[in-house]
């Protein structure tokens, strides 16, 4: 009995119902595989009438009802009621006398049972989900341990019916459901015969190979012809070295979608061991978006490589120059520190971006961080990394000749710098910016040589970034004016 062990009656009962509902045999038409077998217990033991019965919460239904109109009846007047609670044959010669059963509706009115033999029909995990019975109108003797056996026997070949048809419903869910999700995951299935060159698809087939898929193809030679011209030749050769010996087939190659364009296909196949037949069954899978992703980071490698050569390339040029710029080995650790911060400060937004460009808000954030009492404004525009690292390099040259010789030297000084581009469809269409010191606690005067900080300004700008740097002592501070082409576009 499928009682579960220490089940109570409610969880067997729910079990019981639960596994009736797995056979999908309720409420389903007349079959003739079950309504042979009642009419041949019927013959087998003279009685009128013989019922394939299942039981439900509140009913018992007939899957197949021979000598009887009826197709259900309350579960609480059933007979086979008694047989799923004792889980075991149930026989009664004369229901009249039989308290349990001589009121019964089915007793004083038709089909006015008298005598009743029932057995259950037992499920794969030993549930009762109903019985098979043979009833009849007159009083009858015990059936005999033979008749009996016979009876449990026919009832085994109604449930082995039933269990192949479970099994085969069970078989095409399973198999509807693996085929949506093939669908869902994008791939698809195949079999090739090598002996025919014919191809079965399934799965999401029409997604990767395209609507046509069914007539164009069906054959070897259509799947060749899908493929792009380029793979063609190495698709044979490793499709034809696995029919030759019966190895592994796995390759990739691209195709042409009819209507999704050129797609990168890789494949996945063995040799079909349960048969003789020369049967190659695989998979395919869409990777176009992870070629295009491999692809994408190659590139970007390449760009690193290059943006780390030239950062040691200008890192190299700051060490070099500012050696010859240091007066003594303080100065020369200062100088060091600063513009390596600055270039510190562009690597920070190129990192904050995607390695390529970075933002000019973001860049005048770091510079305000290290010096607080620089303002600013203007639009925020994309630099590509050599632009960004010279501005930041001319910031910090700037900033920190402010700090000792200009406006930051003193506590009531400050600088602000103001940019703005032309509007698109200028000739010359312009990228101008204005670095204003004011507030200064002692007179400006321009210096008395060059130094290399105004070398270094005046190579990110004319060199690096094609424009022009004025710079002018007033009154109130140092003003540099910078024009540059307008090359970059909006954050």
């Amino acid at each position: 009995m499928a009682d579960g062990g220490d089940a109570s009656p409610d969880q067997v009962e729910r079990l019981r119902l639960d596994t009736l509902r797995e056979y999908r045999l309720l409420d389903t038409g007349p079959e003739e595989a079950f309504d042979r077998v009642t009419k041949m217990v019927a013959d087998l033991y003279e009685a009128p009438i013989a019922l394939v019965s299942l039981v439900d919460d509140c009913r018992q239904w007939f899957k197949s009802a021979y000598g009887l109109d009826a197709s259900e009846t309350s579960r609480d007047i059933s007979f086979c009621q008694f047989v799923i609670a004792e889980d075991r044959p149930l026989i009664v010669t004369d229901v009249l006398g039989d308290a349990r059963f001589r009121d019964n509706p089915l007793v004083t009115g038709d089909p006015f049972i008298r005598f009743y033999a029932g057995v259950p029909l037992r499920a794969y995990n030993g549930a009762v989900l109903g019985t098979l019975c043979v009833i009849d109108r007159k009083e009858r003797s015990l059936l005999s341990d033979r008749d009996l056996a016979r009876l449990e026997d026919f009832a085994a070949i109604i449930m082995a019916e039933a269990d192949l048809r479970r099994i085969v419903a069970q078989r095409d869910e399973a198999q509807k459901t693996l085929e949506r999700a093939l669908d869902f995951s994008g791939i698809s299935t195949w079999r090739y015969d090598a002996r025919t060159g014919t191809i079965g698809w399934g799965g999401a087939v029409a997604e990767l190979w395209g609507s046509d898929y069914a007539t164009a193809l069906a054959d070897i030679d259509g799947f060749y012809e899908r493929l792009h011209p380029e793979d063609r030749d190495h698709v044979r050769i490793v499709l034809g070295g696995s029919v030759a010996n019966g190895s592994h087939y796995t390759t990739e190659y691209r195709i042409q979608h009819p209507e999704r364009g050129v797609r990168w296909i890789a494949v996945r196949g063995d040799w079909d061991v349960d048969t003789t037949d020369a049967i190659l069954t695989g998979i395919s899978i869409d990777i176009t978006e992870q070629k295009s992703r491999q692809e994408n980071a190659n590139l970007l490698m390449r760009e690193l490589h290059h943006r780390m050569r030239n950062l040691f390339a200008t890192v190299s040029a700051i060490i070099s120059l500012t050696r010859h710029a240091a007066t003594d080995v303080d100065d020369y650790v200062e100088r060091i520190t600063g513009r390596l911060d600055a270039l510190n400060r562009a690597q920070n937004v190129l990192l904050g971006a995607n390695f390529l460009t970075g933002s000019m808000h973001a860049l005048l954030r770091e510079v305000e961080a290290a010096f607080p009492r620089i303002r600013w404004s203007g639009p925020d525009l994309l630099l590509p990394e050599n632009a960004l690292v010279a501005m930041a390099l001319l910031f910090n040259e700037l900033a920190t000749n402010a700090v000792k010789h200009g406006a930051l030297a003193g506590a009531g000084g400050d600088v602000d710098i103001r940019w703005s581009q032309d509007p698109e469809g200028s000739d010359p269409r312009l990228f101008r910016l204005t670095w204003q010191e004011s507030g200064n606690e002692q007179p400006v005067e321009p210096p008395s040589k060059t130094s290399f900080g105004t070398l270094l300004m005046e190579r990110s700008v004319r060199n690096n970034l094609g424009g022009t740097i004025d710079r002018r002592w007033e009154p109130g501070g140092l003003v540099v004016d910078i024009t540059l082409p307008a090359r970059w576009r909006d954050a």
